[in-house]
């Protein structure tokens, strides 16, 4: 499906190298107009333009030098906030080596990152203040400097003071392609964390090839800012799209429970999410349309608008109009990835005005892999692969389905100090993703499911859960849904939606046996299972299918 173009595309992209020349980049051409709104509390708001941005970002970073701390790590913990945001820019405008932090993980997890990366220094907000105790306390932890980030102003005071006395900038000391930018420790929902190490050109060509195909103004950004999704959308394309007539800037969003507002205050252009963002905005268009009696109209619509844009003319933001006005009268597009997104969804939200970009990558990609535009679209694939990189499907079965391998510059350089683990995920200059899929003759990658969420049954056969919690998740009311083998058999256990369904947990049965039906012998469900809250979930609101264990433990 081929998109009608967006008004603002396309610029002509720079070719930078270092995500510092990056944010250069944005402070000369974004000067004095905005580039982030952030609430200080929950009912002040304020502004940083370019210009701020930059003057806070080399402030912060001469704090560093001048404490001895060039070419030193330095950790990140910190909810979302601006301040995140500038601390950021201030080692990726460095030769520091970044380590961005989960805030949603242990004390004891933390403590372990921090004493496996050796890191040397870490910026921290008020609310990790008994964290850092621990820290400081806990055996073979190096941390040298611990910054607060409630100073923020007197350590850019200070920073500032220090150049203006004459003393060397560390922007002096650029960093260079091949340098190593960050260590990312994945938040997987299994095993234990491993410390991805990117170079500044592996994220600087996942984001020019991304910037290359896809671009936009506003947005809102809410995804947590330690995982890379978050960068590529929030933090650094953000300095490209920037020039006298298109104005670029972001909304930092406290939360996902405030999405639906700020969406009506701020009007995205865009936004970047998980497939739990989409799902809800689409539910919630349907029941406001069912709770004021326009789904049939709705309906109605929805029939015109396809079979006219079918032949090529385009009514949906007419048509819709005030279903996009529920979403801030702007929004575009929104790009998802992160997880599998049912197509119902993807297509549904389409049909109504705003494309569904799904999109494919990895931490070790940097992230990016593949993605949709709106000028080259199929539903239910994760896109084409980005021109950084090439992507090919080892060892295919008859379906044409097998592991998903990646080559190219956004390729990381390997797992810190683990060279065992490096060398059992690349295959020649291959990357092993760990990630089943095919690709179709168009070249569109559809992912299929984890290599390690497989269950292996005592038959020899090999279910991929994702594949079956997709169907099952398309019942109406089931809000979530996880598929596990018990027993050498399959078991889906739910969390309903009551609200939809009064006889939801009775019901579930009898709709699974007709689901049932499509599927083969070995890949049905033989036990059903339902729970009264959500699924436990990694801070990219993915369900952690290792749950169990944990609760266990």
């Amino acid at each position: 499906m081929a998109n009608k173009k967006s008004k603002y595309i396309f610029k002509e992209v720079p070719d930078l190298k270092t995500v510092r020349e990056l944010i250069e980049y944005g402070h000369e051409h974004g000067g004095d107009n905005k580039q982030y709104i952030y609430l200080e509390t929950r009912t002040k708001e304020r502004t940083k333009t370019f210009n701020e941005v930059w003057y806070d970002t080399v402030g912060l970073g001469q704090y560093l030098y001048k404490n001895g701390l060039d070419g030193k790590k330095v950790a990140i913990l910190s909810e979302n906030s601006y301040y995140w945001i500038a601390c950021f820019y201030s080692l990726m405008s460095g030769r520091y080596v970044t380590i961005p932090l989960d805030p949603k993980l242990t004390d004891d997890d933390l403590i372990d990152i921090m004493r496996r990366s050796k890191c040397d220094a870490i910026y921290y907000s008020d609310d990790f203040a008994g964290t850092v105790e621990k820290m400081k306390k806990a055996d073979g932890v190096v941390i040298t400097h611990y910054i607060k980030i409630s100073e923020f102003d007197e350590i850019i005071k200070e920073g500032h003071a220090d150049i203006d006395s004459g003393n060397p900038c560390y922007l002096e000391n650029a960093p260079k392609p091949e340098d190593l930018a960050t260590i990312v420790f994945t938040s997987g929902t299994t095993g234990r964390s491993k410390g991805v190490m990117l170079s500044h050109k592996n994220i600087m060509a996942s984001a020019i090839a991304s910037a290359k195909e896809i671009q936009g103004t506003h947005a809102i950004g809410f995804l947590p800012m330690n995982h890379l999704f978050a960068w590529a959308s929030a933090l650094l394309l953000i300095n490209v799209f920037h020039t006298e007539t298109i104005h670029c800037w972001g909304y930092i969003c406290r939360s996902l429970k405030d999405i639906p507002t700020d969406m009506k205050k701020y009007h995205p252009q865009n936004m970047a999410g998980v497939p739990l963002l989409v799902e809800t905005i689409y539910k919630t268009v349907w029941r406001t349309a069912e709770k004021s009696g326009r789904a049939d109209k709705l309906k109605k619509g929805l029939k015109i608008s396809n079979f006219l844009y079918k032949h090529g003319i385009d009514v949906r933001r007419k048509l819709f109009k005030e279903v996009i006005a529920g979403m801030g009268g702007e929004l575009e597009y929104i790009v998802c990835g992160g997880a599998y997104l049912d197509p119902k969804y993807e297509k549904g939200l389409t049909d109504l005005g705003v494309d569904i970009l799904g999109a494919y990558g990895t931490t070790e990609c940097s992230p990016g892999v593949t993605f949709n535009t709106q000028l080259h679209h199929k539903f239910g694939s994760c896109g084409r692969p980005m021109s950084c990189c090439e992507v090919k499907i080892n060892n295919p079965n008859e379906d044409g389905v097998g592991e998903i391998y990646v080559r190219g510059e956004n390729v990381m350089m390997g797992y810190y100090e683990d060279p065992e683990a490096t060398a059992s995920v690349f295959d020649g200059d291959w990357f092993k993703t760990g990630d089943f899929g095919y690709m179709d003759e168009d070249g569109y990658l559809f992912f299929v499911g984890r290599k390690k969420n497989l269950i292996v049954l005592s038959n020899g056969k090999n279910v991929s859960p994702e594949e079956l919690e997709d169907q099952l998740g398309r019942i109406d009311y089931v809000k979530e849904v996880l598929v596990y083998g018990e027993n050498d058999l399959l078991t889906a256990e739910f969390f309903l939606d009551e609200t939809l369904c009064e006889n939801a947990k009775e019901q579930i049965k009898a709709d699974v046996a007709e689901v049932n039906k499509t599927f083969p012998v070995y890949k049905r469900i033989h036990s059903i299972k339902t729970r009264d809250t959500e699924f436990p979930k990694t801070t990219t609101l993915k369900i952690k299918r290792d749950y169990k264990d944990e609760v266990k433990a």
